[in-house]
């Protein structure tokens, strides 16, 4: 089954405050908000949403498709994800915008402050996916957070040429007005948010949780500490609860952690539940770490980890999908 991710690819610039963002927050004040944290840590990491998905899932064995769009600067942060097994060579590089920056600063609570520079990411608007499904035959295409018109680019043509897809529009609904919202998630074979993004889609669009799901084939919803829940049309949902207790480091890539676990679930023609525990357990890895592409799995570490958390029989089923480079 080839899998093609669509995003943004950028440097993340991973900042660590030593207490609360909420001990400086004056509510009656935030419309003439002026703060300044002073970090005690600076983290400059590989990042992105394509790019982190796709390393997750290259990590445990798949061979992901990176659809997105990078400045020239790209070039080791290529060699970074070829040399884990990532098809890198539909990446558009421009030739006047560097790669796009992610810039987030993380308080003691877990809770951050970030700024995206989309750079040339822009210019993922100029990519076709026809050529690519020629050459490929992609199976699925996870449309995640992008330029806008990029977006809707590739979602239109997902139904077009009757390619399955995922709509994983994340951060992007903080900017989106409900018609964009709408364009993206209706007739998605795959609907991923967390449970603060599931109320804003509804609340935006103007549907009901329940018309939301009438609108898709399967609905994943993360939920952080409370787990996952999966909500497939015509069938009784599924709840999955986080992997275990791990050190809470940062967060930062966990979300793309769990849909590169689910996506290789997916690839092996595994049901959902066993999905959602291999996206969980690959999250576990991610939380632990500091920048989203720094943790090292084995294929043992992984299958303990799944058997651990959802027993023996999980572990069974999940271990011929799990293809790490390391045992």
């Amino acid at each position: 089954m080839q899998i093609a991710v669509t995003g943004s690819i950028a440097t993340d610039h991973l900042m660590t405050f030593r207490g609360r963002f909420a001990d400086s927050l004056v509510v009656e004040q935030l419309d003439k908000i002026s703060v300044s944290f002073l970090a005690d840590r600076l983290e400059i990491r590989r990042g992105g949403i394509a790019g982190n998905i796709c390393f997750g899932m290259a990590v445990l064995g798949a061979r992901p498709l990176l659809i997105g769009a990078a400045g020239e600067d790209f070039g080791d942060y290529r060699s970074w994800l070829t040399r884990h097994g990532v098809i890198t060579e539909h990446v558009h590089i421009s030739s006047t915008h560097h790669t796009a920056r992610f810039v987030c600063t993380t308080d003691d609570d877990m809770a951050q402050i970030a700024t995206f520079y989309a750079g040339a990411m822009s210019e993922a608007r100029m990519i076709e996916l026809g050529p690519i499904h020629e050459r490929w035959g992609m199976d699925l295409v996870l449309i995640g957070a992008d330029d806008p018109d990029a977006m809707l680019r590739h979602t239109d043509e997902c139904r077009d040429r009757g390619i399955p897809f995922v709509a994983d529009p994340s951060q992007q609904l903080a900017f989106a007005d409900g018609p964009f919202i709408r364009k993206l998630v209706d007739r998605a074979d795959y609907l991923f948010t967390n449970e603060y993004e599931s109320h804003l889609t509804s609340t935006k669009t103007g549907w009901s949780q329940d018309e939301i799901d009438d609108r898709v084939t399967t609905r994943v919803i993360t939920r952080g500490k409370d787990g996952a829940d999966i909500r497939t049309r015509g069938q009784e949902p599924i709840h999955v609860p986080v992997a275990g207790d791990v050190a809470r480091v940062d967060p930062t890539g966990v979300g793309d952690a769990f849909r590169a676990g689910f996506l290789v679930g997916l690839a092996g023609g595994l049901g959902h539940e066993r999905c959602a525990q291999i996206g969980s357990v690959l999250a576990t890895y991610v939380l632990e770490t500091v920048g989203t592409q720094e943790y090292t799995v084995t294929r043992t570490g992984v299958l303990e980890r799944v058997a651990t958390a959802y027993g023996d029989d999980a572990a069974a089923e999940i271990a011929p999908v799990v293809r790490c480079a390391r045992d």
